[in-house]
């Protein structure tokens, strides 16, 4: 039996409104809340998942 790195990756996604005189400020606005806490992703936030799985280093340009 063969070990594999698996790696998942979960998409979290929220809108949220913000008053700014450019994208770029609410942009700026927003991250600062999220870096606060301000928004809090969850997992009514969920928006799906990925799985990926690494070959083995010994399988590497194989195909297997």
């Amino acid at each position: 039996m063969k070990t594999y790195k698996v790696t998942i990756t979960e998409k979290l996604q929220k809108e949220v409104e913000v008053e700014a005189s450019s994208r770029y400020e609410a942009e700026r606005i927003v991250e600062k809340n999220w870096k606060n806490s301000d928004y809090i992703l969850d997992a009514e936030s969920f928006k799906g998942v990925k799985f990926r799985a690494d070959f083995p280093q010994n399988d590497i340009g194989y195909g297997r």
